[in-house]
């Protein structure tokens, strides 16, 4: 990474320069189509306090999307969670709590997720803190 990876924070007028120490956001970006609605009410009713507690944020979880561009067909629902740091986001990924969420998703939906550093790569956009 150019100077952006464990736990650095960016200094100056937000140019994307870290100092050690601090850490950088990271965001889940997961796309779902839901091919079996019963393990849904559940995910919603436990996930989404669960993510709070392990520092998460929802920014979005919305099926209003609007292709611009490109040729892959997306998914019916997007959903883009903040989370604190890479390590964050890993560990509650992979938690015991979340495992069996996780698991009736993987088996009741398509899903396509990335878990993206929230950081410009140039240094020159002027990002958020």
């Amino acid at each position: 990474m150019l100077g952006a990876e464990k736990g650095e924070k960016r200094i100056g007028l937000k140019t994307g320069h870290y100092k050690r120490g601090s850490r950088m956001k990271y965001y889940f970006i997961g796309e779902i189509e839901v091919t079996d609605q019963s393990w849904v009410p559940d995910y919603i009713t436990n996930v989404t306090g669960m993510v709070e507690r392990w520092g998460g944020r929802y920014l979005a979880r919305t099926p209003k999307i609007e292709k611009i561009e490109g040729g892959r067909k997306p998914l019916q629902m997007v959903v883009i969670v903040e989370w604190p740091s890479k390590e964050t986001a890993l560990k509650f990924y992979d938690s015991e709590e979340y495992r069996p969420y996780r698991q009736n998703r993987l088996a009741g939906a398509k899903n396509e997720f990335l878990l993206v550093a929230g950081e410009d790569v140039t240094n020159t956009a002027h990002t958020s803190e």
